[in-house]
């Protein structure tokens, strides 16, 4: 799709992205679309017979905003939440204190690098304030890695794999 912020060239993206900036404008549309877009594949895989406290969002930048908004937003329970290089879109939209949704308790791994030029920290520190005012903060981990860039490394990725496996253990 047409991204505002790349020029208005097409680019592979969840939703319209028009500044990058804490105070931006946000294509409210296009991320409740999006939003209804992964409700729709979470209800697919219900039907496929997965229950959905046996499901964890997760994604990098964009898709991991995506995550957030999608999993404080849907009335399905979910097993957690993996936010990558992100921020908490629309996050104005929500009231102040915490959610009264299925998901007020839900676990949250946000990850962050400490030198991201185009999601900068602080749009982490802000989303993990927010979140911990929104869920149980105790549920809510924020891990930074020191000079990662807009990009993973090995030891975000095993934090991924450890919060997986805590939050998805085996079924018999």
């Amino acid at each position: 799709m047409p991204v505002s912020l790349n020029m208005n060239m097409a680019m592979p993206s969840w939703f319209d992205i028009i500044g990058l900036s804490p105070d931006s404008q946000e294509d409210e549309v296009g991320i409740k679309q999006a939003a209804e877009n992964v409700k729709a594949l979470i209800d697919q895989e219900v039907k496929n017979g997965i229950p959905s406290n046996r499901i964890v969002l997760g994604g990098f930048s964009q898709g991991g905003a995506l995550s957030l908004y999608t999993a404080l937003t849907t009335q399905q329970k979910l097993a957690g939440v993996v936010a990558l290089s992100c921020w908490l879109p629309l996050r104005s939209s929500f009231p102040e204190g915490p959610i009264s949704g299925v998901n007020k308790e839900i676990a949250v791994l946000q990850c962050h690098g400490d030198c991201d030029p185009l999601v900068p920290l602080m749009f982490g520190s802000l989303t993990v304030e927010k979140l911990k005012s929104m869920i149980n903060p105790a549920n809510v981990t924020f891990r930074t890695y020191s000079g990662m860039m807009h990009s993973s490394c090995i030891e975000e990725m095993m934090d991924v794999k450890q919060f997986i496996d805590k939050h998805l253990p085996p079924v018999d």
